[in-house]
């Protein structure tokens, strides 16, 4: 099949646009992607005919900016990932990406994030509360701006005046475990919630 100059220019500019979108992906990955995306711009150009410089056009704007297209590969291919990886910041990534997409998406990230802050919270106070006792630790407040409430300090508010002291020594051995529980629930949470939800996008119409 015969293209005009002008027809492969664009559609080679557009192809290298897509494969430096693609630069997170592996190589076998980026070629793969970019020969099948290639082969379908020419399909579809070549449906009424030769495939001309409008059909091209018309072929590529179908399937939206390379930004727009590359952005759905690499998504599509996270999520692939997350939901075998040990990883939490690979599934916080995923579902960074997810949350702009959909619902599901979007409270789920909102959730994991919501865990990991309170797991990693309880596990900070017990590492710190060793080394700053009279700063760290599970307080009663009593004052006028947030009365008789719990609060977790980690040493960066005061304390002094705000009420009286939970747990003690026991918010270390309570925090590594409830921290611990907290990071892992959390982590098998954003794994189920893809594996459950989330549905690869439709890349382009064939």
């Amino acid at each position: 099949m015969t293209l005009s100059p002008d027809s492969t220019k664009t559609m080679d500019a557009y192809l290298t646009t897509l494969r430096k979108r693609l630069r997170q992906l592996n190589e076998s990955e980026v070629n793969e992607i970019v020969q099948e995306i290639h082969s379908h711009i020419l399909d579809k150009a070549s449906q009424q005919g030769v495939p001309t410089r409008a059909t091209i056009d018309a072929a590529i704007t179908a399937l939206g900016t390379p930004e727009e297209l590359a952005g759905s590969y690499v998504t599509n291919a996270v999520l692939q990932r997350a939901q075998a990886t040990p990883s939490p910041l690979l599934i916080l990534r995923a579902l960074f990406r997810w949350a702009g997409l959909s619902v599901a998406g979007f409270v789920t990230f909102i959730v994991s994030v919501t865990g990991y802050c309170v797991g990693a919270s309880l596990l900070l106070c017990a590492v710190l509360k060793p080394f700053f006792p009279q700063k760290v630790g599970l307080w009663f407040n009593t004052d006028s701006t947030d009365p008789d409430s719990f609060r977790l300090h980690l040493g960066f508010t005061p304390t002094a005046g705000v009420g009286h002291e939970y747990l003690g020594g026991w918010i270390i051995p309570i925090g590594l475990v409830l921290g611990a529980i907290f990071l892992f629930l959390t982590y098998r949470f954003g794994q189920w919630s893809i594996r459950k939800f989330w549905r690869p996008q439709v890349r382009y119409a064939d």
